[in-house]
C-alpha cells in the first residue's frame, strides 16, 4: 500500500496504513496534523512500497515546507523518481542520493517563477529488500530508529549555529536575538534547504547521508518533521509507542502526544515497524 500526502487547505488529521507485499513482517503508518500557525498545511509525505528490478524498495519521506507547499509538494512528487534514475543507484546509493538532492535543488530554482520563493527541509529513508536503510536529509525533519528500545538518530539537524562558519564563508549571517531561534541571513532557521532561492548563495542543498542494516535488533524507524521534535526527544518518542504494535496507531499517538506537549507547528510523521 501507498500513501502520498500533502495539504493547502486545513483538514482534519488523516492517517494511512500499509505494509510490505514482498516482506510481510514489515508494516508502515503515517499520520498528519495541521499546525495552529495561521497558514495552510504545509508538510506532505511519501510512504509506499514498490518493486524496482526485482528489488522490493521501501520509499518513506517527510517535507516541511515554508513559506508555502509548493516546494514540499515538487519533491514529493519528483525527488524519489531522481533519485532512482541515478546511474549508481544500486553500486552507489549514498552518491545518488546526495546528486539526486542537488539536481532536485536545480530544478526547483529554476522554476522559482512557478514554485514561489519557499523551500523545504526533507528526509528521506530508502529500504532495499528490507536488510539496508539509506537515509538523507537536509533541514530538521529526523529520522530517528529504536535498537532493542534506544533511540538511535540516523539524520542531522542542520542548525544555522552549527554552520556558521560555512555561511559566514559565503558571504550570510546567522542572527542570535533574545528570545529567538538562530535564522539564516535573520530569516531561516535551518542551514540547509531545498529552494528558498533568495538565501541559496548562503544555503546548502547537500544532504547528510547514512547507512544502517536492519539486523534483528532494530524494532522500528521513526521519520517526522520538527513539530514534533520542537516538543519530544528522540528517547521520548522511541519509549513511547514501543509497546504499540500497529503502525498507524504508533504515528497517530506521536502526533497526538506532541500537540498535548503544545507543539503549534504542523506535525507529520511515518513509522515503519519491523515486526
Amino acid at each position: 500500500m501507498k500513501e502520498k500526502a500533502c495539504f493547502s487547505t486545513p483538514v482534519t488529521p488523516e492517517a494511512r496504513k500499509g505494509k510490505s507485499r514482498y516482506s510481510k513482517r514489515i508494516t508502515h503508518g503515517s499520520h498528519l496534523m495541521k499546525g495552529k500557525a495561521n497558514h495552510a498545511m504545509e508538510d506532505c509525505l511519501v510512504s509506499e512500497f514498490k518493486m524496482l528490478d526485482d528489488h522490493e524498495l521501501g520509499l518513506f519521506a517527510i517535507f516541511d515546507g515554508h513559506m508555502g507547499h509548493d516546494v514540499a509538494k515538487y519533491l514529493q512528487e519528483h525527488l524519489f523518481d531522481s533519485i532512482l534514475k541515478q546511474s549508481d543507484f544500486w553500486t552507489d546509493t549514498k552518491n545518488a542520493l546526495k546528486n539526486a538532492y542537488q539536481t532536485t535543488d536545480k530544478e526547483i530554482l529554476e522554476q522559482s517563477f512557478k514554485l514561489g520563493k519557499g523551500g523545504s527541509t526533507a528526509v528521506t529513508a530508502i529500504l532495499i529488500n528490507g536488510q539496508t536503510l539509506v537515509v538523507a536529509n537536509v533541514g530538521d525533519s529526523r529520522a530517528v530508529i529504536s535498537k532493542k528500545g534506544v533511540a538511535k538518530q540516523l539524520s542531522v539537524d542542520h542548525e544555522p549555529s552549527k554552520e556558521k562558519k560555512l555561511i559566514e564563508s559565503k558571504g550570510g549571517f546567522v542572527s542570535n536575538l533574545p528570545g529567538d531561534v538562530p535564522r539564516v541571513d535573520g530569516q531561516l532557521a535551518v542551514a540547509r534547504a531545498f529552494g528558498d532561492k533568495s538565501l541559496k548563495r548562503h544555503l546548502s542543498s547537500e544532504p547528510d547521508t547514512a547507512v544502517e542494516i536492519i539486523d534483528d535488533d532494530v524494532e522500528f524507524v521513526i521519520l517526522a518533521s520538527d513539530g514534533l521534535w520542537k516538543v519530544m526527544s528522540n528517547q521520548e518518542a522511541v519509549d513511547s509507542i514501543r509497546n504499540i504494535k500497529d503502525s498507524h496507531s504508533a504515528a497517530k499517538y506521536l502526533a497526538d502526544e506532541a500537540v498535548s506537549r503544545k507543539s503549534k507547528d504542523d506535525i507529520s510523521c511515518i513509522v515503519v515497524r519491523f515486526h
